[in-house]
């Protein structure tokens, strides 16, 4: 929209109080921040949401891969031909043999639900996701039969164990005696202990060698699983189906979405429905340029009558006022992201500030999954969120910019 000399000062005046118009800038300058507030909240809530769902998968997938094949009652007996047949797909970047079994743990008289995850030496070591969250000790003093184990942070915590300690693991089916069966305990030294992040994983996880794990559950050279990472995992799907046509019978082929599907639809839905919800306080916002731009033209009336009598023609009112109503829409709009953005560079310390003067806490790991606040912002959206706050104000700018437009200046002037 291009705007002559003459249409360009006057847009100028009109954005700047004059006398007696306090009133009126005090309704624009609210109706800028209630963009700003609204465009900074969408970034601020989307970009959250979005790191949300980014931790969760990168977290999860690290730990579990894209797919596992699963043998029938959590034994895999066959599982070296699988193995062999699940590199060779195509598409699949890595598979790695893989036990997960559900075990006791107790420590100084304390007892916790434990996840047992025995993984191959080489892929201890090289596991992203446990390498770089150890918090104590090392995870390559895990090694075959050597009787040592990593446990997650809140594991140690509630069981008060430190690096070093002996943690004991029950296995309820151990030898058979007359007397019944006799649970297995075996005593494993804490030689790592690991954070990953999602708080699931911290207080139940033990991780030890497929060595230990197999002589731990009496599973001879078996193993559960056998863990899939494969080149696309949006396409996890079409990659693993003709996998899962040559194991069937024998395993069952699932990929993350399926081991996690409750979790991360929720978090779609949520996502679609906060967006939503958030985009209201924008149309509030445009609703207050609306009201503004009226009260500027009813205020204005006299020299917008003026104006055409001196040749001013439609076009150029309407263009005045549009001007003004996008302007404030715009500048509301780079002050949002630049708000936005900030608080996602300070978030974890607002949020620790925010509890430390309100004594509660704001981010617990047992209900959001995860020990600090993500955030991930996606350019795309963030560019929908800046048209959308860019079209709203544009289109309360209509209705007022014609209104001036269609000002009788003989009826105007006659009366005032």
């Amino acid at each position: 929209m291009i705007l002559s000399r003459y249409e360009r000062m006057i847009a100028k005046r009109y954005l700047l109080p004059g006398k007696c118009e306090g009133f009126i800038f005090l309704v624009a300058g609210i109706s800028l921040v209630a963009v700003m507030l609204g465009v900074a909240a969408l970034i601020i809530v989307m970009s959250v949401m979005n790191g949300f769902r980014a931790e969760l998968f990168d977290k999860i997938v690290g730990l579990n891969g894209h797919a596992v094949v699963q043998g029938y009652g959590g034994r895999l007996p066959d599982w070296q031909s699988i193995l062999k047949e699940a590199k060779a797909t195509p598409g699949v970047t890595s598979a790695t043999p893989m036990i997960d079994q559900p075990l006791l743990a107790t420590f100084d008289g304390r007892v916790e639900a434990i996840l047992v995850r025995g993984m191959t030496v080489p892929d201890i070591r090289s596991n992203k996701t446990l390498k770089s969250k150890v918090l104590a000790g090392n995870m390559n003093n895990l090694v075959a039969n050597g009787g040592k184990i990593g446990i997650g942070s809140r594991l140690a915590e509630n069981l008060g164990i430190q690096l070093g300690d002996s943690l004991t693991i029950i296995n309820p089916a151990g030898r058979s005696t007359p007397f019944g069966t006799v649970p297995r305990q075996v005593a494993y030294q804490v030689a790592a202990i690991f954070e990953v992040g999602v708080y699931d994983y911290d207080k139940a996880m033990v991780v030890m060698p497929m060595e230990d794990a197999q002589t731990l559950l009496l599973l001879g050279d078996k193993v559960g699983m056998i863990e899939i990472e494969t080149a696309n995992a949006d396409k996890v799907g079409q990659i693993l189906e003709p996998l899962a046509g040559k194991v069937a019978g024998r395993a069952v082929v699932t990929d993350w979405r399926q081991m996690n599907a409750s979790l991360f639809e929720a978090l779609a839905v949520e996502r679609v429905a906060m967006f939503v919800v958030l985009s209201i306080i924008v149309l509030v916002a445009v609703f207050n340029i609306l009201s503004s731009l009226i009260m500027l033209v009813r205020a204005k009336t006299r020299d917008i009558a003026i104006l055409r009598t001196m040749g001013a023609s439609r076009v150029g009112l309407v263009k005045i006022f549009m001007t003004v109503g996008v302007t404030i829409g715009t500048l509301g709009m780079a002050t949002g992201i630049i708000v936005g953005f900030t608080f996602l560079f300070f978030r974890q310390s607002v949020v620790n500030f925010v509890q430390f003067v309100t004594g509660q806490n704001l981010w617990d790991p047992s209900i959001r999954f995860l020990t600090d606040l993500p955030s991930k912002a996606d350019p795309v959206e963030i560019t929908v969120i800046c048209i959308m706050a860019l079209v709203f104000s544009f289109l309360a700018t209509l209705y007022p910019a014609f209104k001036a437009a269609n000002t009788d200046p003989v009826q105007v002037l006659r009366y005032e």
